[in-house]
């Protein structure tokens, strides 16, 4: 018996179900690997950033986040360069959703029992998504920032519902706007932390340029 369109499943109707002791029996997600391409390089590698956001609260399943994945990568890779970009997976995939299986079989009318125990068994999962969250997040260079709204573009075809492309004003994955960025860079104030970015207060900056001065 093969899975159910996702129409079935779209709307968030009841509490969340997460996979636990008492639900057992989840499959795993189709989706395993949610940072690809160059996931390693520094804060100050890529400056531009371009986020697919939901414009609908919805289901989106984990089958769906994986094709959308896919073709975002195949784009970025082939048009970019599979080492000019980092796209990440902003949702993960924890609610359970569930099917009544109906035998279809000769003399199933004998066997089944209709809508008496109609609580089903985990059939997959998906990721509960509000209005305004962030889908998918590719952060690359200036230059790239073209291919990047076309491959987020490409992606939104595997979602149900409305999303929206939007080119973020913000240096990367970080909270601070490129300008504030430059800035505060200039002033020595940015520690990089990964993909991330941390700033010093004036005392820090102080205490950690002297620090590096001994060294």
């Amino acid at each position: 018996m093969g899975r159910r369109p996702a129409r079935c499943y779209r709307q968030i109707k009841n509490k969340p179900y997460p996979k636990s002791r008492y639900c057992r029996g989840v499959p795993d997600p189709k989706i395993r690997i949610y940072d690809v391409g160059m996931k390693k390089k520094g804060v100050d590698e890529f400056s531009h950033c371009v986020h697919l956001v939901s414009w609908e609260k919805e289901n989106v399943s984990s089958e769906a986040l994986e094709a959308a994945r896919i073709a975002c990568n195949k784009y970025m890779t082939k048009h970019a360069g599979k080492d000019a970009f980092h796209l990440r997976v902003r949702v993960h995939p924890f609610h359970v959703l569930r099917i009544n299986k109906m035998l279809s079989c000769a003399g199933a009318d004998r066997l089944q029992t209709g809508m008496r125990g109609a609580f089903g068994k985990p059939q997959g999962v998906c990721a509960r998504v509000a209005i305004g969250q962030v889908l998918l997040s590719v952060r690359c260079k200036a230059n790239n920032a073209i291919h990047a709204t076309e491959a987020l573009r490409r992606a939104k075809f595997k979602f149900p519902g409305r999303q929206k492309i939007i080119e973020s004003r913000k240096w990367g994955f970080t909270k601070f706007n490129r300008n504030d960025y430059l800035k505060l860079k200039s002033e020595g104030r940015i520690l990089p932390d990964g993909v991330n970015a941390k700033v010093l207060s004036l005392v820090n900056c102080s205490v950690a340029s002297a620090y590096a001065l001994v060294i």
